[in-house]
């Protein structure tokens, strides 16, 4: 049995689909399942049980014996969200305890870490553990992250597997319902279909050209793969960073986009608000070589394949994966 958190969400329901599509369909799933929008994630997978996140630990005591793997996806990712006690309970302190659960319960764990944790990048995004005490996330979400990365690494007692995974920019199929908090190419694809133009931020740096600020875009089809091959390897444990490897500009972005919607390409540059201007990231690209050295060679999409499938095969036909 597989205990899949934050199920509903965006990464948590694609997950449930590889499993589904690895023939594995004895799934307990755990969200709040309270927003109707996420539950529609859910309507085409195959599942054994529903679980509140609430309930889950009580749940968990009862049923151990039974869990062969936790994937802990959920947590709440609202990078403009400021309430650090929100983030203390569902994303530091809910971790904590599934951690000491599967510890003493011997139950392999994976769970979402974050590039958020990187900051602007003034140690890299090298998945090296020596640098995580000295990161400096830019906002409360990023914080949770890192502190329990850092909490994780002191702990002497921990799951006979476990993998903290630093997601860089997911993109791809079941994000429908996150808002503002979707993906660039949820809402390129939006912006296009609604007034036959994107909007970019103009670059306020010399050294980078509007449009070419860079980032590295992962499409979520390749983020399951690798926790599928995780789950099955169990190989060293720690945190790994998961993007592509390749960072890709923003302005490539919105050309794969406006060719996959067979639209022309109409690209206007605004300027970057006074209020995030400051702390806007230029750079970020996943160091991979860890990942790579444990055995993982598969491919990952391109930019461009990605968002090709994600636009003609979901965005377009309004589909769920």
């Amino acid at each position: 049995m597989i205990v899949v958190t934050g199920a509903a969400g965006f990464i948590g329901s694609c997950m449930i689909s590889k499993l589904n599509e690895n023939g594995i369909n004895d799934i307990v799933i755990v969200d709040d399942f309270s927003n109707i929008n996420k539950n529609k994630n859910l309507e085409s997978k195959i599942f054994s049980e529903k679980v509140h996140r609430n309930d889950f630990f009580s749940w968990l005591d009862k049923h151990h014996t039974n869990i062969d793997f936790v994937i802990h996806i959920g947590a709440r990712t609202d990078t403009a969200e400021f309430n650090t006690a929100i983030f203390d309970e569902l994303n530091l302190n809910y971790t904590k305890k599934m951690w000491q659960e599967c510890s003493t319960y011997h139950i392999p764990l994976i769970y979402a870490s974050s590039a958020a944790t990187y900051g602007m990048g003034e140690f890299g995004y090298n998945d090296n553990h020596s640098i995580v005490p000295q990161l400096k996330p830019l906002n409360p979400y990023g914080e949770s992250k890192n502190n329990f990365d850092k909490w994780a690494l002191q702990q002497e007692t921990h799951p006979p597997f476990w993998a903290g995974l630093k997601f860089f920019n997911v993109y791809g199929p079941n994000e429908f319902h996150k808002s503002r908090m979707a993906s660039v190419i949820f809402h390129t694809f939006n912006q296009v279909n609604e007034r036959g133009r994107v909007k970019l931020f103009r670059s306020h740096r010399p050294d980078f050209k509007d449009g070419m600020q860079l980032r590295d875009f992962v499409y979520v089809k390749d983020l399951v793969n690798v926790i599928r091959f995780l789950m099955v390897n169990k190989p060293t444990s720690g945190i790994y960073n998961l993007g592509t490897g390749k960072a890709r500009a923003f302005l490539d972005l919105a050309k794969a986009t406006f060719n996959a919607m067979s639209k022309p390409e109409n690209i206007e540059f605004i300027d970057t608000p006074i209020d995030i201007r400051d702390k806007y990231q230029y750079f970020t690209e996943a160091n991979m070589e860890k990942l790579r050295k444990v055995g993982y060679d598969k491919a990952f999409y391109s930019l461009e394949e990605g968002i090709a499938d994600y636009v003609k095969n979901y965005l377009i036909p309004n589909k769920y994966l």
